[in-house]
Order: structure tokens, then C-alpha cells, then sequence
């Protein structure tokens, strides 16, 4: 009889694990999730343009992952951007590298390409299960229990992947309720907590109400002063939110602010507002007399400096520093903005924290629970938007799908 494997867990590093599976061994293989759908969340992710991988160096590209590089090198090693761009070719969908050196579908979208994928998976004999949710207190593999429409019903699985997700965007699937019961278990789990989100600012009434929503472009942000280290300076653009900053060049520096705010209580990014200038001729152009001037007048002819950048200027620093040159010139080329937290980790495009890889085999397999298998971004690590999320989920769902067929082989 057909050894089966267990997927619970309809996103990328389910299905990946599922597919490398069935393609891997003579086995069954059915994949139960949630919601209605499989891979709510991916169609989410790309709806504004699905970043599928990048193309920085091999080596640039480990470096995206932090602190977790170590843990996260070895799954990306057998199953590289490059791997992976050829396996979406496979697939019948062509790519593209966008300017900032992203690899897209040619249209953009998920759809195109989860439908293809599910196909074949379903050609290949996989079953999918939808709007099953699993009770993650029946962790022993011969008696999995799921809640369905129909009533409650058990699965009995010679081996299971979980890909469970983190803990954002609950309403997509990725609940994080499993957390408790795993520390019940006595499985090691790191906090989850939000990564590639929105930070909190101490943004004035005014400046809520006149400027939430509008995008700074052009600009360029660090963790650190001008003077202290230019290369840290990271450029782009983000969104100014009621509550406080969101976007791409934000997202990229979350990890370390979060660990600002947990030794400091606050963290502060410094921007740049004119990237283009450097700092001896912002000094030279502010230096001189204003005259009837309004102060808005005397930046926008000086400098270009208007609209939604002039008024953060306003916003972060004391009314002083637009007497001083000096000063003033310094606050546009290194301006200090304040914050208090992050947002909610629902709000969250990804979560960083999962199960600590101490607590996993090499192949991914939970030590004191032999058969159980986890994958994706329910494991401890994180990484910024631009494609890098993908290629980790799809590696470490490939990397649980070898480690199932090598145990039960």
C-alpha cells in the first residue's frame, strides 16, 4: 500500500512540499487548508505585482535574511532564484526583471500562475482539501482531526508537512494559532512577531489630516545620521500613513528597528530628503538671505524642496532650525523621524519568529516528533519584501518535501 503524506497548509511552501513529494516517490498525498482556496494569501501578495525572486548575487542575496542566513542558506543553496525562475518557466509562465531588479511573471499577477501549478498538481494525483481546519493539538501523525463543513473528520497520514504561515493577515489564513499548542508540545517557538510593517509616528493633527496617504519619493533612509556612514543609506520611497510610515524602503528596515524599540523604546530613521545634492551644496543654498521670502518660497526656489518633503521638515524638527543654515541644511540631508511602535502584526505583510530550527532536523523534521515536517514562513526566520519571502518559502517546502521522502525511503 501507497505510503501518505499529510499537507496542511495550501500556500507556496505546502504546495511545494507537496508537489516535490508526489514527483519524488511512490505515495498518496492530499493537501488540507483552511479556507475556501488554496494559496489565499499568495494571490494576495500579488495582485500589486507578484515579486517572485531577485536578481542580486548569490551571495548579496543570502544577506537579505539577517540573522537567519545561516538557517535559511542551505534550503536556498539546493533550490536557488535561479531554480526557481526556471521552475515558474516550467510551468508554461514566462518572466521578466523589473528595473529594481525583481523577477515578475509576465503578467504581473499570481492567478496565472497558482492556476497552472494546481493543474498539474492535480494531474499528477495530489487531492486538495479545502475549508478544512486542522485542531494543531493532534500533532501525532496517525490521528489528524480537522474541523469541516461537513463535521469532524481524521486523517491518517504516514508522514505530515506543516505550512502553516506566520501571523499576519489572519483573514487570509495565516492565524498563527498554532503557536500555543506547539509550546504546549514543548516545540521551541520564537515570539511571532510583525515584519515588513508600518512603525507608529507622533505625526501632529494637522499633519494627518493634510499629508496622510501622499508617497515620498526620491529619497533615501538609514538607521543612522548623514555623517555616520553613507553607505548605510538605503534609497526609494514609502507612504505616509495616519498613524505613521509604510513601504518598500521601510519595510527593508524593519528587523532593525524592531530591535530599536525593544532595547530603546523608540527607534528613528534619518531621511534624506534631497539624495541628489550633497550636503556642501544644500549648505550653500541655504546660506543665503531669505528676503521677502516666505520660508515654503525660499526652499522650493532654493532647493526644489516643496510639498509633502518641506512639509515633513516642518513636522520633525524645532522651529530653530530653519534660522540656522547650517542646521537646516543638515536636517535635509539627515532628518530624524521618531518611532513609537510597530503596527499590528495583522497588519503585517509577513511575520518574523516560528519554530526554532534547534528544535528541527537538518531536513526539517520536529526531533521529538518523528513524521512531522515544517516549512515556510511558520519557521524562524525573516526577510524583506522583493521576492526574497517567495524563494525562502518555496526552498524550505522543497527542503521538508525531500526530508519526508529520505525518512519514510
Amino acid at each position: 500500500m501507497k505510503k501518505n503524506i499529510a499537507i496542511i497548509g495550501g500556500g507556496p511552501a505546502g504546495l511545494m512540499a507537496a508537489e516535490t513529494i508526489m514527483n519524488a516517490g511512490d505515495f498518496t498525498v492530499d493537501v488540507f487548508d483552511a479556507m475556501p482556496t488554496m494559496g489565499r494569501k499568495f494571490l494576495m501578495a500579488g495582485k500589486g505585482g507578484l515579486n517572485i525572486t531577485h536578481t542580486d548575487s548569490f551571495t548579496t542575496f543570502l544577506t537579505r535574511y539577517g540573522d537567519s542566513q545561516a538557517h535559511i542558506t542551505p534550503f536556498i543553496t539546493d533550490f536557488s532564484p535561479t531554480a526557481l525562475r526556471a521552475w515558474v518557466h516550467q510551468l508554461g509562465i514566462d518572466t521578466f526583471v523589473g528595473s529594481s531588479g525583481r523577477i515578475f511573471p509576465q503578467e504581473m499577477k499570481a492567478a496565472p500562475l497558482l492556476r497552472q501549478w494546481l493543474h498539474r498538481m492535480r494531474e499528477s494525483g495530489i487531492r486538495f482539501h479545502p475549508r478544512h481546519h486542522w485542531h494543531s493539538e493532534s500533532l501525532a501523525t496517525a490521528e489528524l482531526i480537522f474541523t469541516t463543513p461537513q463535521g469532524t473528520y481524521t486523517h491518517h497520514a504516514d508522514a505530515v508537512v506543516l505550512a502553516l504561515g506566520g501571523g499576519s493577515w489572519a483573514k487570509l489564513g495565516a492565524t498563527g494559532a498554532w503557536v500555543t499548542p506547539f509550546l504546549q508540545h514543548k516545540i521551541s517557538v520564537h515570539e511571532l512577531m510583525p515584519s515588513n510593517c508600518g512603525f507608529n509616528s507622533p505625526w501632529s493633527a494637522y499633519f494627518q489630516d493634510h499629508f496622510a496617504g501622499q508617497a515620498v519619493k526620491n529619497c533615501s533612509l538609514s538607521l543612522y545620521p548623514r555623517d555616520h556612514d553613507l553607505s548605510k543609506f538605503h534609497s526609494g520611497e514609502f507612504m505616509l500613513t495616519r498613524t505613521g510610515v509604510e513601504g518598500s524602503l521601510i519595510y527593508a528596515l524593519s528587523p532593525a528597528l524592531r530591535q530599536q524599540l525593544s532595547i530603546h523604546g523608540v527607534a528613528t530613521i534619518y531621511l534624506d530628503l534631497l539624495p541628489h545634492y550633497a550636503l556642501a551644496h544644500v549648505q550653500n543654498r541655504v546660506s543665503g538671505t531669505r528676503g521677502k521670502l516666505s520660508l515654503a518660497n525660499f526652499l522650493r526656489k532654493r532647493l526644489g524642496l516643496e510639498g509633502v518633503k518641506a512639509a515633513l521638515l516642518r513636522e520633525c524638527v524645532p522651529l530653530n532650525t530653519f534660522s540656522k543654515a547650517d542646521d537646516l541644511a543638515h536636517a535635509i540631508k539627515s532628518l530624524p523621524i521618531q518611532l513609537l511602535s510597530t503596527r499590528p502584526l495583522d497588519e503585517a505583510i509577513s511575520s518574523a519568529g516560528g519554530v526554532c530550527f534547534s528544535g528541527l532536523t537538518e531536513n526539517l523534521m520536529i526531533t521529538h516528533f518523528p513524521g512531522v515536517f515544517c516549512a515556510g514562513e511558520m519557521l524562524n526566520w525573516d526577510a524583506p519584501t522583493g521576492g526574497y519571502l517567495l524563494t525562502a518559502c518555496f526552498a524550505t517546502g522543497r527542503a521538508a518535501g525531500l526530508g519526508v521522502v529520505s525518512w519514510l525511503t
